[in-house]
């Protein structure tokens, strides 16, 4: 299976915004996330990306297909939500860049795409060369909710192999429609944190 890994700037979005809308949809609609996603609400977010000078895309491809993605901005160009666990842990939300999710399918998985995610991302920050930490917010569920699939396996370790820490205590909420719900609902969501080190 051949897949390329392409970067984009914000010039280049607007022609895989559809593309990388029904792809979030897809993959969030598993556990953890059980997200009942809206193509619209998707669209609107990606465009935050789009009005950031420095934010990243990094496109997994078969072919023109496009199988994954993942998004980086500084994370003073998100929403103050966002913000404000660093603000209040004294971390200046200038020196932090945010990653917005790696999300791939399946069938694609166990090919090394989620380190070039990662790869690709920490050195556009590095690049930048005006942050101190990356980050991200991954969603909080109990270990024994029962809509949790016996195959389902954590990323923890994962992050954790590339340098990431959980800080307990560090987050925010955020609000989507879960399968099943009438209405949206806020989650909780922690974050993990990672000192970027010189190139």
């Amino acid at each position: 299976m051949s897949v390329e890994l392409r970067q984009l700037r914000p010039a280049e979005y607007a022609r895989h915004i559809a593309d990388v809308a029904h792809l979030r949809i897809e993959v969030f609609r598993a556990f953890p996330y059980l997200y009942d996603g809206d193509v619209g609400y998707e669209e609107r977010y990606l465009d935050t990306y789009a009005q950031s000078v420095d934010s990243l895309w990094v496109l997994a491809l078969d072919g023109e297909r496009v199988v994954g993605a993942s998004t980086g901005l500084p994370l003073a160009d998100e929403d103050e939500a966002f913000q404000q666990p660093f603000i209040e842990r004294g971390i200046d939300p200038q020196r932090v860049f945010y990653f917005g999710e790696s999300v791939l399918l399946p069938a694609y998985r166990g090919l090394g795409l989620g380190h070039g995610f990662f790869d690709a991302r920490e050195a556009h920050a590095r690049a930048l060369g005006r942050f101190d930490w990356t980050a991200f917010a991954a969603v909080d569920r109990a270990i024994d909710d029962p809509r949790r699939p016996a195959s389902h396996r954590d990323n923890d370790a994962f992050w954790a192999k590339r340098g990431y820490a959980r800080q307990p205590g560090m987050g925010f909420r955020l609000g989507w429609k879960e399968i099943g719900e009438p209405d949206e609902s806020e989650k909780p969501l922690t974050y993990w944190l990672r000192k970027l080190e010189a190139g």
